[in-house]
């Protein structure tokens, strides 16, 4: 007499089940992703003292710059690049903001050749009080750069208050960071 195998059949059945439990989790998982906003990145430098910066300046844009140079005023310090397309989209902002005379930006070329900086701001135009060439990228790496375009906000007490990750819009101006320059204008 033959024994039935109730095994075979049924047993396979939550084989299936575990790549579907699978897809289902990575497809949360990247929707979750894309909803978060990549600028709100944290920042171990927010409240801290700005990095002991200095560095060479890109010829013909001023002088570089040091963490003295943030002290007393609130600073911009916007990070870009030559090679960088979203610097070029946030930088007709930066000149508007520079003309105004609301804030005071110093420039950081992360990772750039000075020249091809110098290059740059010859075309685009500077909106920066003092270009520093970060050839190397460390002076990135002290603030924790992800990539460009970065901009932060420097308190005049030269401590960071807020990271900027992208390129900074209209609307990131008006509805955060003007609001924390106006902090200190109080």
């Amino acid at each position: 007499m033959a024994v039935p195998q109730t095994t075979g059949r049924n047993s396979g059945r939550w084989l299936h089940a575990v790549p579907v439990a699978a897809l289902v989790a990575i497809v949360l998982a990247l929707g979750l992703a894309l909803e978060r906003d990549p600028s709100a990145q944290p920042s171990a430098l927010i409240g801290r003292a700005a990095p002991a910066t200095e560095l060479p300046p890109v010829t013909g844009y001023g002088p570089g710059f040091s963490v003295a140079d943030f002290q007393g005023q609130v600073t911009l310090l916007n990070v870009f690049a030559s090679w960088c397309v979203s610097c070029r989209v946030e930088h007709p902002l930066l000149m508007a903001l520079a003309e105004s005379g609301e804030v005071q930006i110093f420039g950081l070329a992360y990772k750039d050749d000075p020249r091809d900086s110098a290059l740059w701001l010859d075309r685009y135009g500077s909106p920066y009080a003092a270009t520093a060439a970060d050839v190397d990228g460390r002076a990135g790496i002290e603030w924790g750069v992800y990539g460009v375009p970065e901009t932060f906000v420097i308190g005049p007490d030269g401590r960071v208050a807020h990271r900027h990750i992208g390129p900074l819009t209209l609307a990131d101006w008006q509805d955060t960071l003007a609001p924390r320059l106006a902090q200190w204008s109080q």
